[in-house]
């Protein structure tokens, strides 16, 4: 599926308590959509005139359905109708059933020490039963349903990835980060590499003041061997790395490259290798520490 700047898709997440529905939305959120948990039915409608309003923010749109009562799924039900109906072709709605085996809820509220909502005696088993008979025409309305039984968090993630993300989407990104080692190590950096062993531009008196967003102290610092060979080691690292990674499910990466101050080296190599990845990957080069040591003439 896909969204264009006059196109809007709504999923709506809904399915049995325990079937992984706040993992689903969490990966809705990671994929871009605009995500709102539990909006009564009754407002969808007026809810859809404002994301028809042309916001790119609303392009994309992910409602959270519990279980409230049969009563809650027929205005649910009626909603949608009413949205088929009225709204124009650039409107699609489709809902995400997020399912799973008796055993495997119980199992679940078990090992979470919950209580079912619908289990007045406090045994998982008799709630799940109950819940499924309300949800049944709520099944049979889905066009996707997924069976969390034998999926891990990030294998539900990985296929609502595979299902929902557009080339738009760019559900991974990979940031490189610059900064200078003076002012502390990034505490949101997942890797951290440390360029200062690296010719250090600080020390030629007409790049001092300059930073690694000019070419003057790029092609200073991307001459050495010594960057070179860094380069070639860093860039096979990452290439076996990133694409695991982004099995694994994270959403974005952060690489911290570190020199001295942050102004010159590091600068170089994050925006070098944010240009190197970016047909691959989504990629965001940023200058934490770029301004701290400018020295205007």
């Amino acid at each position: 599926m896909s969204a264009t700047k006059n196109e809007v898709d709504i999923v709506i997440i809904t399915g049995m308590s325990g079937a992984g529905k706040t993992v689903a939305v969490q990966s809705f959120e990671d994929l871009g959509f605009y995500c709102v948990d539990n909006l009564p039915p009754a407002l969808m409608p007026k809810f859809v005139e404002l994301i028809e309003g042309g916001s790119d923010k609303f392009d994309k749109v992910a409602l959270v359905i519990d279980l409230r009562g049969q009563s809650f799924f027929n205005e649910l039900f009626e909603a949608i109708d009413t949205i088929n109906d009225h709204t124009k072709n650039n409107l699609k709605v489709q809902i995400l059933f997020l399912d799973a085996k008796d055993a495997k809820l119980v199992q679940r509220y078990k090992e979470t020490r919950r209580t079912h909502p619908l289990a007045k005696n406090g045994l998982p088993l008799e709630g799940i039963r109950k819940e499924r008979g309300l949800l049944e025409e709520m099944k049979g309305r889905a066009q996707q349903i997924v069976d969390t039984t034998d999926l891990k968090p990030k294998q539900l993630r990985e296929k609502i990835i595979q299902r929902f993300a557009t080339k738009e989407s760019h559900s991974f990104a990979v940031h490189f980060l610059s900064f200078g080692f003076k002012y502390g190590i990034p505490i949101d950096a997942d890797l951290v590499f440390d360029v200062r062993f690296l010719p250090n531009p600080h020390y030629i008196g007409h790049l001092k003041p300059k930073t690694g967003l000019e070419k003057e102290v790029s092609s200073y610092v991307l001459k050495w061997k010594e960057t070179q060979q860094f380069i070639e080691k860093l860039t096979d690292l990452l290439s076996y790395m990133l694409p695991h990674y982004k099995r694994e499910g994270k959403s974005q990466l952060v690489i911290g490259i570190g020199c001295t101050g942050g102004q010159h080296r590091s600068v170089t190599l994050a925006e070098y290798l944010s240009n190197l990845y970016q047909k691959e990957y989504r990629t965001i080069a940023s200058h934490r520490d770029i301004e701290k040591r400018v020295i205007r003439s």
